[in-house]
């Protein structure tokens, strides 16, 4: 009985021993960042149209350091670090897109799709980069700024920056959140008037 015994202590001990020296995970932030579309296309309201007049919008290409789920912090000139507890749901170019789509076509009444939805060409499509999307501690502020680039059905191609800063109360997730989903806001409408 005692050599049973012996025998399931020691695999438990080790067990416990183990479980304080290894990780299997990092602990999950308290919350996750998003972003909420200021205007929205109202619950059962249904668009259609020729192909040619939609207006697509690309999946947005973005620099490096916004190519995960992090907020990078601009700490001087050429250095960046990201912040603590800061982790946005998603990447920041699928967030924008979204945003970007949910405001046009709440804004214009247009039919707004995705490449992915179409196999046919559009008159309108909206590309770019997503070039800043975070926090610049040099100025407290949240910076949201996009390369845009518009082509239409007649072969033109416009690029034209868009950029929106808002202040920041505290360098934390939350303030910096709330600041961002502003700023994003503001360029998405800003683009939205520019696409017409």
């Amino acid at each position: 009985m005692r050599q049973i015994f012996k025998s399931l202590t020691i695999p438990a001990l080790a067990a416990v021993t183990l479980a304080g020296c290894v990780s299997f995970g990092s602990e999950p932030p308290p919350s996750l960042l998003t972003l909420t579309p200021d205007s929205e296309i109202a619950a059962g309201t249904s668009r259609s149209g020729p192909v040619a007049s939609a207006i697509i919008v690309d999946m947005p290409t973005t620099e490096r350091k916004l190519d995960n789920l992090r907020v990078p912090v601009q700490i001087d000139d050429s250095s960046i670090a990201y912040l603590k507890e800061a982790v946005w749901v998603d990447r920041p170019s699928r967030l924008f897109r979204t945003l970007l789509s949910e405001t046009i076509a709440a804004r214009s009444g247009r039919l707004v799709l995705d490449k992915v939805e179409i196999s046919g060409q559009s008159s309108s499509r909206i590309s770019g980069t997503l070039v800043d999307f975070g926090y610049d501690a040099r100025t407290a502020q949240a910076v949201v700024a996009f390369d845009a680039i518009r082509r239409s059905g007649a072969g033109e191609v416009e690029k034209r920056r868009f950029e929106a800063r808002e202040n920041v109360s505290a360098p934390e997730a939350g303030p910096v959140g709330t600041a961002l989903n502003r700023a994003a806001n503001r360029v998405a409408v800003e683009i939205s008037d520019w696409v017409g």
